[in-house]
């Protein structure tokens, strides 16, 4: 049987015939793939990306896209088995693939509920509120984000060839920008694989996601100022494409997230009697072993109070003894192994120069045997553990990192030096802090957080739930400082933030409220007969409004609230008490105030609005004294759709904007009311 040619996928076809460079299995060697020798041709890929997928893009919004997001990860995690049985050339275990393959497929879910819950039925996202720029109130200003125009590159690492490519696409996916995608050639049979599927589910518009396998040839010397890229990888590399002439000239935004030194530090108050010891122990053990060490998050430096760095040392080598190396598919092997050769010649001449001047607690020379047909032609490297006894004066363990299983330990006297050696590592993605005692952690963070774009803090409380110190969560960000690259990703709708454009608006509120889609007050209204719960979502408008009838607050009323709710506060009931205060009288409680309000504007028989499930930016501005007289103003702030779903009624979302006044026309309560709206078709 012939080894397949990968193919790129470029202005929706695959393209590439002639064979190229191959690719070798990680366990035996035996050839895997071949990329192609075609040349692309990126002014097609970029012209198409603009001219077709980005106007198909557009016509949907966010909603929809993350509704189309989710189909997506729903077909991929069916059709999971495919790609496991192809990540096994990677030298992965099941589990190092789990975290590529499901958690790739977990990052799609996660950014469609964010786009869904956070994200507005439209192309526009609104960074409220608006501020007045005038006296009159009729001059505003404000901040909007829109989609960029333009087309995110994104260039990925060898080590999760799905994750790393999913993890950038769904952000920018939601945000409007279609994608080119380029996974290192090592693993981009994966990437390739994980395409395919994608572009046989007829899910994604034509040109919303590309596949270079190979070369990226002219790509970044063709990118426009509308464009983005970013970077998964080696410091050297980013430090490289960082400075190509074209990005600067047209200051184009390079997001870098790079291979770091990162560290975990075990904490002075921890000793070896404490649950928090073995959960160091276990962190570093792991980050160690899984993937063969092969994750940008993993710790690369160990820093121990020093009367406990042999205890430490002990335990790690017993636990890394134990592991069970080789072809994945034998039963019981936990360790994998590199993904090359290349990878391996590389690991091998990091921990020489690693080794110089330092222990070798564990290495090859301690038995390392991978087990399985044809390993050894494999890209195997046995796990490694070094001791630095003086960290401070050596500087090659905070410069030089191994991309595998390896890990080097060092001693600290004080709580102070090890926070100043964790710093020498220049930026990192990630450090862990162990640690019972609450100030310690209080202390790390606000030292090392200037260092870290990251911060794992791990008790035997946490550690019940904790998703480790290398696992990057889709609602946090990831990345960070110096050596790390200086970039994000990640972070919940953050990451979708980094794909679309933050202008400022300014204008009259009505001008305000058509760009935004959202009422400012102040803002020209919409009030007809017909009471806004009385209509249907598709009917409701941005701007609708009604004014409703007075009320006069009354002592019974005060008194009667107060015997429901239990709320007795002296500025209720105290009237000696209250005439102390600013307020000089007893005043309505402000629950009072809201709920009266709702029994203001509220339409009580049954219709269109299903519930009414929760209160945003609710202040009480002015006191409701006795005898004061309220009214209320209820008017359509926004409007989401969130399409229909098999187990609910076909509804949407809407944000009503509501004033309390008094007779005087001063606000008293000001908040925002979020109701369920059924649609009056499917």
């Amino acid at each position: 049987m012939s080894t397949p040619i990968l193919q790129s996928f470029i202005a929706d076809r695959w393209i590439g015939a002639t064979a190229g460079r191959a690719l070798h299995s990680a366990i035996n060697g035996r050839e895997v793939a071949l990329t192609h020798a075609d040349e692309i041709d990126f002014g097609e890929s970029l012209a198409f990306a603009r001219g077709m997928a980005l106007p198909s893009l557009l016509k949907l919004d966010f909603q929809q896209r993350a509704a189309t997001l989710k189909a997506l990860a729903s077909y991929l995690m069916e059709r999971k088995e495919e790609l496991y049985a192809i990540s096994t050339h990677t030298g992965s275990t099941r589990a190092d693939s789990w975290i590529d393959i499901e958690g790739g497929i977990g990052t799609l879910f996660a950014y469609a509920s964010t786009g869904r819950r956070e994200l507005p039925s439209s192309n526009v996202v609104h960074e409220g509120p608006a501020v007045p720029l005038g006296r009159e109130g009729q001059f505003m200003g404000s901040h909007v984000l829109v989609p960029k125009r333009g087309v995110a590159v994104h260039i990925n690492a060898f080590n999760f060839p799905m994750w790393g490519m999913l993890e950038k696409f769904a952000p920018s996916f939601v945000a409007g920008m279609p994608c080119i995608v380029k996974p290192a050639t090592a693993t981009s049979y994966v990437a390739e694989a994980c395409v395919r599927l994608i572009q046989q589910s007829g899910l994604l518009p034509a040109g919303a996601l590309q596949l270079v396998v190979g070369s990226s040839g002219d790509l970044l010397d063709r990118l426009e100022e509308t464009d983005v890229v970013t970077f998964t990888g080696s410091a050297d590399t980013a430090s490289m494409l960082r400075v190509n002439k074209n990005l600067i000239a047209r200051s184009i935004p390079f997001n870098a997230e790079a291979d770091s030194l990162n560290c975990a530090i075990l904490a002075p108050d921890v000793t070896p009697d404490d649950p928090e010891f073995d959960l160091f122990v276990r962190e570093v053990f792991r980050e160690m072993s899984a993937k063969t060490g092969q994750k940008c998050t993993a710790i690369r430096r160990a820093i121990v109070p020093a009367k406990h760095i042999d205890a430490v040392a002990a335990k790690l080598r017993e636990r890394l003894l134990k592991v069970k190396a080789g072809d994945p598919a034998v039963e019981g092997v936990k360790m994998g192994a590199l993904a090359s050769k290349a990878q391996q010649a590389d690991v091998a001449e990091r921990v020489a120069m690693l080794a110089k001047g330092n222990e070798v607690i564990l290495g090859a020379a301690d038995g390392f045997a991978p087990v399985g047909e044809g390993v050894a032609n494999g890209s195997f490297f046995a796990p490694t553990l070094l001791l630095c006894r003086d960290a401070f004066a050596n500087k090659t363990v905070h410069e030089v990192e191994a991309f595998g299983p390896v890990s080097t330990l060092m001693p600290y006297d004080d709580f102070d030096g090890a926070l100043e050696l964790a710093a020498k590592g220049r930026g990192s993605l990630v450090g862990s802090v162990i640690t019972k005692t609450p100030s310690l952690a209080a202390q790390a963070v606000l030292h090392a957080g200037a260092f870290h774009g990251r911060i794992h803090v791990l008790d035997r409380e946490a550690a019940k739930e904790s998703t480790g110190h290398g696992s990057p969560m889709p609602q946090l960000k990831h990345g960070g400082p110096g050596r790390a690259g200086g970039g994000e990703e990640l972070g919940g709708i953050r990451a979708v933030k980094h794909y679309l454009q933050r202008c400022a608006v300014q204008g009259s509120p009505t001008m305000l409220t058509a760009i935004t889609g959202e009422y400012q007050r102040g803002a020209k209204v919409n009030e007809d007969p017909i009471h806004p719960f009385r209509k249907h979502f598709e009917e409701i408008q941005v701007g609708d409004s009604l004014l409703t009838h007075r009320r006069t607050v009354s002592e019974a009323d005060i008194v009667n609230f107060g015997g429901i709710s239990g709320d007795f506060f002296y500025m209720h009931f105290d009237e000696i008490a209250a005439k102390d205060t600013q307020f000089g009288q007893r005043i309505a409680h402000g629950y009072f105030v809201l709920s009266a309000a709702a029994g203001l504007f509220v339409s009580p028989a049954p219709g269109p609005v299903l519930a009414n499930y929760g209160l945003d930016t609710l202040r009480f501005v002015n006191p409701v004294a006795i005898g004061d007289t309220i009214q209320a103003r209820l008017t359509c702030k926004r409007r989401i759709d969130r399409g229909n779903r098999p187990d609910q009624p076909p509804q949407g979302v809407v944000a009503w904007d509501v004033q309390v006044m008094n007779q005087r026309g001063e606000l008293v309560a000001s908040y925002d009311i979020l109701t369920l709206v059924a649609k009056r078709v499917g």
